[in-house]
């Protein structure tokens, strides 16, 4: 149980490699200088190839700043990247944000179970340290707020769950301060993705059914682990057939009943891959949700 216990983490969402997403990549410094604000600067959290980062500093306002957590998702899959997400970091830290866009070991590559989970996590912890450094020690980290989308909504609700369980969790609240989640079409009920749905995707992060490998779903299911002890957004396209939108349903119904200050808000004829596109409605909503929290939760 120990080496299950160590496996919780956060994640997001990818779906592609448009222009947008070369021009950022193309643009991320990889050294030890300081971040400059405006420029992704990518951080190596991990020795692997696949633990890092791109942290974006804004360059309006003065620090030390919010920060957004930003995973991206893709079925947990090596066949996504960070670099999907990079301009909806940009969107963020227009507005006056810092934003952590994070990479993590990933299933068909090097990661699988429970690696692609424990990086998310280290990548979370790793703010109060090698990130806050090579910010400039710009970064209040009172104030960090969690997003993912799809398989990164798990991974980040995931996170949102360690606040109040481990040992080490409460360590690292101590000096990382999760103040909100939001999820865009998160995988939120490991069991339910399963055995309603067609999702083999948790079945290849997972190593097998809920029948075969039960301690893992436990361990790995957001919904298994409420309260957070923080605010909770999730957001679903009406239209999504790829993550069914009774996942956010079912997991904002047991976070209000234990407790949670929590809502959902169901965009009517909006899909899945919506959210991870910066152009579109639905991320307008998702962002303005994240910069809500960012604004009210001090």
């Amino acid at each position: 149980m120990l080496a299950v216990a160590t496996a919780l983490a956060i994640v997001a969402v990818v779906v592609g490699n448009t222009t947008a997403e070369r021009a950022f990549t193309a643009a991320i410094t990889v050294d030890a200088a300081p971040a400059v604000p405006g420029i992704p600067l990518r951080i190596n959290y991990g020795t692997s190839p696949d633990t890092v980062g791109d942290l974006y500093l804004p360059t309006t306002g003065a620090g030390p700043y919010p920060v957004v957590v930003l995973i991206h998702g893709g079925g947990w899959s090596q066949n996504r990247t960070l670099d999907h997400f990079g301009p909806l970091a940009a969107s963020l830290v227009h507005a006056g944000v810092a934003v952590w866009n994070i990479e993590y070991r990933r299933v068909n590559g090097t990661g699988d179970w429970p690696v692609t989970l424990t990086d998310v996590d280290d990548a979370v912890r790793a703010l109060a340290t090698v990130v806050s450094l090579r910010s400039g020690n710009q970064l209040d980290l009172r104030r960090v707020h969690l997003a993912g989308h799809s398989a990164g909504g798990q991974l980040a609700a995931w996170v949102a769950g360690r606040q109040t369980g481990s040992t080490d969790a409460k360590r690292t609240a101590t000096a990382v301060r999760i103040r909100s989640v939001t999820l865009l079409a998160g995988v939120l009920d490991l069991v339910f993705a399963v055995n309603n749905g067609r999702d083999a995707f948790v079945r290849n992060l997972l190593g097998g059914r809920p029948a075969d490998v039960p301690d893992r779903y436990q361990m790995a299911s957001p919904i298994a682990h409420l309260p957070t002890g923080i605010r909770i957004s999730a957001l679903h396209g009406s239209r999504d057939h790829v993550v069914s939108p009774e996942q956010s349903r079912r997991y904002v119904a047991a976070a209000q009943r234990a407790g949670e200050t929590a809502d959902l808000r169901i965009l009517d004829g909006v899909g899945h891959g919506e959210f991870a596109d910066a152009t579109s409605p639905a991320w307008d909503a998702a962002r303005t949700t994240i910069l809500d929290h960012v604004a009210t939760l001090r």
